[in-house]
């Protein structure tokens, strides 16, 4: 089993902006972009939107640049990661680094999860353990650490029929 950990302000695996941050309503307006210094431009809002109400919440700035395409509207892909970067940056999307160079974002909504990735297709799962929560407290008071935050994530293959990779393959041995 592969799995990973980042623990504290940056590591290799993830990344985090730590400060108080008032987190975002489900519809982000200008003005909520303004409050936080950000200019309420037609690229912005389209971003911001586009992580509000797609069924993937985790998209890379490629990801970002073709849905948006197919919706007609051109923004550059050096506008997307100037955008994705200020949104960081101001505490409304989350930066990760699954298992590849890119990085991947997701809208902030102010509660701790973790991930499952399927190595296969990409596919990612959010999920909450208290109990995995508990036991790396206690693993970090054991070690004299005080935990100000942390990222885990679980690495493996989709185990269902729905894994277009892994229906892929078996044809491919088949």
């Amino acid at each position: 089993m592969r799995y990973s950990i980042g623990i504290g302000r940056k590591s290799g695996y993830y990344s985090r902006t730590l400060r108080s941050i008032q987190h975002l309503p489900m519809t982000t307006t200008p003005q909520d972009l303004n409050e936080r210094g950000l200019k309420a431009t037609l690229p912005r809002l389209r971003i911001i939107r586009l992580f509000e109400t797609s069924r993937d919440c985790h998209m890379t700035a490629e990801d970002v640049y073709r849905r948006l395409k197919e919706d007609g509207l051109d923004i550059g892909l050096a506008t997307i990661y100037r955008v994705l970067t200020q949104f960081e940056q101001a505490g409304l999307l989350l930066r990760h680094h699954f298992e590849s160079d890119k990085a991947v974002y997701e809208i902030n909504r102010g509660h701790h999860h973790d991930h499952i990735v399927c190595l296969h297709c990409g596919k990612v799962e959010e999920f909450f353990d208290a109990e995995i929560e508990k036991r790396q407290n206690e693993i970090a008071q054991e070690k004299n650490f005080e935990v100000v935050d942390h990222a885990l994530y679980l690495y493996g293959y989709c185990a269902t029929g729905d894994c277009a990779e892994r229906r892929r393959a078996e044809s491919d041995e088949g």
